[in-house]
């Protein structure tokens, strides 16, 4: 599901998360697969955001551990702490991967910059409103 933000080069689609932990412990039979903590959320796709940003309480609900603090620059130019956390295990279309996020307390939705991009190697079509694989059969890695 694609849904357009008024903004330009932003719009969102829905992710699904997990908790990496859990994966892992449901992988080798500690845990039922359907303990495992996971939740489907709407993310903004921004090109000009970096990391993937969470909303503090979709962090709680995942249970993901803290792993300090971050500085974060803002668009129009503030400044601030906040609070990562690790083991997030974000899947869309089929592709996943791990990554750290950066909690903002207000936030009502996730936040999907380069980071996540480049590591499922999906592009981002502002014009069309659509985040798709490079290549729709596999992830390619550009290496040299």
């Amino acid at each position: 599901m694609v849904t357009q933000d008024p903004k330009m080069g932003r719009f969102s689609v829905e992710v699904e998360l997990a908790n990496y932990k859990d994966i892992n412990l449901a992988s080798e039979g500690h845990l039922a697969p359907g303990d495992i903590r996971r939740i489907r959320v709407r993310g903004v796709v921004d090109t000009g955001a970096t990391r993937l940003v969470l909303p503090e309480s979709v962090a709680a609900q995942l249970g993901v551990s803290d792993v300090g603090d971050v500085a974060v620059r803002y668009a129009d130019g503030r400044t601030s702490q906040r609070r990562r956390v690790g083991g997030v295990h974000l899947t869309y279309l089929g592709r996943s991967s791990v990554f750290t996020a950066v909690l903002e307390p207000k936030r009502e939705n996730a936040l999907i910059g380069a980071i996540v991009m480049e590591e499922l190697d999906l592009v981002a079509d502002c014009t069309h409103q659509t985040l798709a694989p490079r290549d729709p059969k596999q992830i390619i890695s550009e290496i040299e």
